[in-house]
């Protein structure tokens, strides 16, 4: 009987000793608030960081050629990536549209809007701006100016034909090629660092490529094994 009192006492220090033991075996996990968040999380995600070569050139006159491109690609980049949103809002609104008559009259609604916010600003573009700013269109939006008008017809065919077209006597079939071509690399090197910078405001590209594989042939001349 004693005994039984005794182990009764004893008990529930018995029964927290090893409450304490297990919670002493267990991992502790260490949550983090991020500012503008309620949601605790063990980690956080960073976003992709490119790590760009230091740039080299060969003579002044390729230096030149270089910062002329640049000066050109930032005018002309931000024109496509409008485009590029404009079509992808166009394409969202036309699915859900469900009857001809009201898919032209939005279409038509769109080409006024079109015409009225870039028509004025691509005037004053020179011809080889133009040429980047088809490759670019290209890049952003993964089909060329040319696709684009046979897709959409009569809510582009007037703004590429009659302002982009006839005014920089250009091919609208021309794509984003930093494969194959190395102006383009250099165009996708350009962006790369105006990203970074903050000179501009980046949008992914809708074709893909493998810039560092890109850069070991166009810059350190290596060739995949």
């Amino acid at each position: 009987m004693n005994c039984l009192k005794y182990l009764l006492v004893f008990c529930p220090f018995l029964v927290f000793s090893q409450i304490n033991n297990i919670e002493q075996d267990t991992t502790s996990i260490e949550y983090l608030i991020i500012e503008g968040d309620s949601i605790p999380r063990q980690s956080i995600n960073l976003d992709e960081v490119v790590l760009l070569h230091r740039l080299k050139f060969e003579s002044k006159k390729e230096r030149v050629r270089y910062l002329i491109l640049r000066r050109k690609t930032l005018k002309v980049y931000p024109y496509a990536k409008m485009a590029a949103e404009r079509l992808d809002s166009m394409n969202t609104r036309l699915a859900a549209l469900k009857r001809n008559r009201q898919k032209k009259r939005y279409t038509k609604k769109i080409q006024k809007y079109i015409e009225g916010e870039f028509s004025d600003e691509l005037k004053k573009l020179t011809r080889t701006e133009g040429q980047i700013l088809v490759k670019l269109i290209h890049r952003q939006t993964g089909t060329t100016a040319f696709d684009l008008v046979k897709e959409l017809r009569s809510g582009w065919r007037a703004f590429w034909y009659n302002t982009t077209a006839s005014m920089f006597d250009i091919s609208l079939k021309r794509e984003f090629d930093p494969t194959h071509v190395k102006e383009d690399y250099l165009i996708e090197d350009i962006l790369l660092r105006a990203f970074q910078n903050g000179l501009l405001e980046p949008q992914p590209p809708a074709i893909q490529f493998n810039f560092y594989e890109l850069t070991d042939k166009w810059i350190y001349q290596k060739t995949p094994e």
